[in-house]
């Protein structure tokens, strides 16, 4: 199994703002080679009268269980 880079973890989870920002580092991720983990969830942030994204990702070689 090769090793995820920068010496991070298997599993990870994406969060932001859902705006052009957010579905680039998720986008980035999949080009580094991680895998789209289940689906988004999104959720309204009254606190910043914005939607908030969350995406996991789990590194291409992982082996899961779902």
């Amino acid at each position: 199994m090769s090793i995820p880079p920068d010496d991070r973890p298997v599993y990870r989870l994406l969060t932001g703002k859902d705006d052009r920002a957010f579905c680039e580092r998720v986008s980035e991720a999949l080009e580094q080679g991680w895998r789209l983990y289940g689906s988004p969830s999104l959720h309204w942030d009254t606190s910043e009268n914005c939607m908030k994204a969350a995406q996991a990702v789990v590194w291409k070689d992982a082996e899961v269980v779902k």
